[in-house]
């Protein structure tokens, strides 16, 4: 089993039940888990000021761990990218460490990405889904299977079912896989954290966002050159938020249709990934295929491209 490092980069822990939750079923598993010292701090809303939350950055880095992964996401990390320990992670990574997490977590893999080259994981973190409780479903098995073939090293692809008015029959090779959450995407545009992509596989989610604000920030990255550089935008779930009288049938549907019309790539939908309970895991920096067939996207990032077209 693997050495798993926790930390909270962002947003204190609030939910200490989920939080005990994460950490029994992590041991459960026959993983030995190493507790940042600051895991449980607070500072307003962060879980610790920024020199914590900074230091406890590097200490994972040094850890030796096989896996890091937060605690949660939230809000933070943005304030700490001019001071992040770009060549310690880079190390760590060298060696093996398997940086994992989402949402907020956007920030330190984009800014990993864009200062080192490196990849890291976007994938479950312990609150949200090792500590999901019993009561609703536990763990999801899905998401449980593709951290343990990340971790045991035989990850090489995700593949889902697309919607039903998805492209299909086509490939691509040898594209960036990159992303995440969407209003961390959008708020470092302009900055030298944000990779500069080409001949991209974007995969995108956010949460709380009502489609209008969701179509607002894809408007900006489409202003800002960032949609015309990729090939694939692959859409994950945005969920969690309130519609309002104002919106009369303005739904993700409409803001599917306007991608469509204001880019040349190719628009997926339905991919598992974001604040969802089933969430695949995708290596953020990683030289990507990705196909469709039927009603099924592919994405193989350890794949013989000797028998696949591209179009």
């Amino acid at each position: 089993m693997s050495h798993i490092y926790i930390l909270s980069p962002s947003s204190s822990v609030l939910d200490k039940a989920a939080y005990k939750r994460g950490i029994t079923r992590l041991m459960a598993q026959g993983h030995t888990l190493e507790i940042d010292q600051d895991v449980l701090s607070r500072s307003t809303r962060f879980a610790g000021d920024d020199v914590q939350r900074l230091s406890a950055i590097k200490r994972a880095a040094a850890s030796g761990a096989d896996v890091v992964m937060t605690t949660r996401g939230g809000y933070g990390i943005s304030r700490l990218l001019g001071q992040l320990p770009y060549k310690a992670i880079a190390k760590s990574i060298d060696k093996g460490t398997q940086w994992v997490g989402f949402s907020d977590v956007t920030a330190l893999s984009l800014a990993v990405m864009a200062q080192t080259g490196r990849s890291t994981w976007a994938g479950p973190a312990l609150i949200e889904d090792f500590g999901r409780a019993d009561a609703d479903g536990g763990i999801d098995e899905i998401t449980l299977a593709c951290f343990d073939d990340v971790i045991s090293g035989m990850a090489e692809g995700t593949g889902w079912r697309i919607g039903k008015d998805d492209p299909t029959e086509f490939g691509y090779q040898d594209l960036t896989l990159w992303g995440g959450n969407l209003s961390m995407v959008c708020s470092m545009v302009g900055t030298p954290y944000l990779p500069k992509v080409s001949n991209g596989a974007l995969f995108l989610e956010d949460v709380a966002e009502p489609p209008y604000r969701v179509e607002r920030m894809l408007t900006q990255l489409l202003h800002a050159g960032v949609l015309a550089q990729q090939k694939v935008i692959m859409l994950g779930a945005f969920n969690r938020f309130t519609a309002s009288a104002q919106d009369k049938g303005f739904a993700m549907k409409t803001v599917v249709q306007w991608l469509r019309a204001n880019t040349k790539a190719r628009v997926l939908t339905q991919l598992p990934h974001g604040h969802v309970n089933t969430k695949v895991m995708l290596p953020v920096g990683k030289t990507v295929d990705v196909m469709v067939q039927a009603k099924e996207a592919l994405v193989f990032w350890s794949h013989d491209h000797s028998d696949t077209d591209s179009n």
